[in-house]
């Protein structure tokens, strides 16, 4: 009998220490609350900060692309440039060969018409 009644209140003392007041449940879980609730809004922040990083860098990205695209178009008109620089070059080397031509016609034409006109005086002489 001895053992069943010490077996009793060993097993009665056992459930006594393992139970917890709501209150002091509390006492331990709303600092915790209170740390974790912060932490929360602290990563949303941080969350917020790295989408908004991320959309610049976005728009960077698309500049980079934009100026890609501009450094190619660049180069293709600096090509277009050159040679329409060296067309030129080439008229006007023509131009100038056309102009020593007409100039060499109109010398040839100023010595026909002077021989012209020494004959024609000739001409009349007799």
């Amino acid at each position: 009998m001895k053992e069943v009644t010490l077996s009793v209140i060993s097993f009665l003392l056992l459930l006594s220490f393992g139970c917890a007041t709501k209150d002091y449940v509390r006492q331990q879980v709303d600092p915790m609350a209170n740390k974790i609730s912060k932490l929360e809004a602290r990563v949303d922040a941080i969350e917020s900060r790295i989408n908004a990083i991320e959309s610049r860098i976005n728009a960077l990205e698309g500049k980079v692309a934009g100026l890609d695209e501009a450094k190619a178009a660049a180069a293709e008109a600096k090509a277009l440039a050159q040679e329409a620089m060296k067309t030129a070059k080439d008229c006007c080397d023509k131009a100038e060969a056309a102009v020593a031509r007409a100039e060499a016609a109109a010398a040839r034409a100023e010595n026909a018409a002077k021989k012209a006109g020494k004959a024609f005086e000739l001409q009349q002489k007799k």
